[in-house]
């Protein structure tokens, strides 16, 4: 079946929804037009509503498309994501959900050896059109083993591009992309931005070209790069710094494989001052490639050091008020934008 559907349409067109209805209407869209497209994971149809977060849910998906097409898989990360991989090449595009991402060591060679790989070890003769969705980040007493953001472990491998939207128009827009193209893609949500609604969506199909990022807020003092849930909190310190006149920029790359470097050099270069916001560890993370790949294109743009806000080397507590300490907050943005632009703030 043909892939091609729409470039996307004014973010005027129709309607709010939640991220997590962005999600459900983008596999939705897709599985009615390409037969070829089929869901694998733990309890997707039969508990929790539809998946562990109510994204597949059983009236738009199990009892639509049956077993086939809607497979609940054992307890096996290895197994199914393997299995997943196996269809692909077969001809299928296996969407295949790994409840959390903390649970990749369990499916990394699969993911990284295997499916990653097979297109270039095969000289092209072989695809792989896998889209593994996860969920990822903290806020919700997960504790340690269900609250990493793991985006950065899967940015290190070639073969993989990694996908995490921040709106719900962009997860829409951005899953389809995912769907259509040939290579294994992974796609981050939120756990948090579930809920939330942010932009009208429009009701048809649409896709959002991969490493194209989007300047959220325009400013003139401070570029912030944030990906997923850190590009609303950059955006709401971004609001409030302008009452007290600091004028933000705010960068979400969307996708960090491929990343759009050119865009945030171009922001960096506007503003000369650059803070990167991150949930990922502090250590050889996203941030980390971010502020290394500015420093070595725009380093004589820059007015004040780089500076990072990300999730310090330790293990995500479960105790709330520690877990509020450890993740990147509103406050902890504000104050490194502060002394970027002031050195003495």
């Amino acid at each position: 079946m043909s892939s091609q559907v729409s470039s996307p349409p004014s973010k005027k067109a129709d309607r709010a929804i939640t991220f997590r209805q962005a999600v459900t209407e983008a596999l939705s869209l897709e599985m009615a037009k390409n037969d070829k497209v089929f869901l694998m994971g733990e309890d997707l149809g039969l508990f929790y509503g539809g998946g562990s977060f109510g994204v597949t849910p059983k009236e738009l998906f199990l009892d639509k498309y049956g077993t086939e097409r809607i497979r609940d898989t054992p307890i096996s990360e290895a197994g199914f994501m393997g299995a997943g991989i196996m269809a692909a090449v077969a001809g299928f595009h296996p969407v295949v959900e790994l409840m959390f991402s903390d649970f990749v060591g369990v499916c990394l060679d699969q993911i990284v050896n295997q499916g990653a790989k097979m297109r270039y070890m095969f000289g092209g003769q072989v695809e792989v059109p896998l889209t593994v969705r996860t969920t990822y980040g903290a806020g919700f007493s997960f504790a340690a083993t269900h609250s990493q953001s793991l985006y950065s472990v899967f940015a290190h491998f070639p073969g993989v591009k990694v996908v995490v939207p921040s709106s719900p128009y962009d997860a829409k827009g951005l899953l389809t992309t995912a769907m259509h193209d040939r290579n294994v893609v992974v796609f981050f949500e939120h756990k948090g931005l579930y809920p939330t609604k942010g932009g009208e969506v429009p009701e048809q199909q649409y896709e959002i070209p991969f490493g194209q990022a989007d300047v959220k807020r325009q400013g003139e003092d401070a570029t912030v790069v944030a990906v997923g849930m850190m590009t609303n909190r950059s955006l709401q310190a971004a609001k409030e710094l302008a009452e007290e006149g600091l004028s933000v920029e705010v960068v979400d790359p969307r996708t960090i494989v491929p990343l759009d470097l050119k865009t945030i050099l171009e922001s960096v270069k506007k503003t000369s001052r650059l803070v990167i916001v991150d949930e990922d560890y502090l250590n050889c993370g996203f941030s980390a490639e971010v502020a290394a790949e500015v420093a070595d294109e725009a380093f004589g743009f820059l007015d004040a050091p780089i500076k990072r806000v990300a999730n310090p080397n330790i293990p995500i507590p479960y105790a709330k008020h520690l877990e509020d300490i450890v993740i990147p907050n509103v406050e902890a943005i504000k104050k490194s934008i502060r002394q970027v632009v002031s050195p003495q703030a």
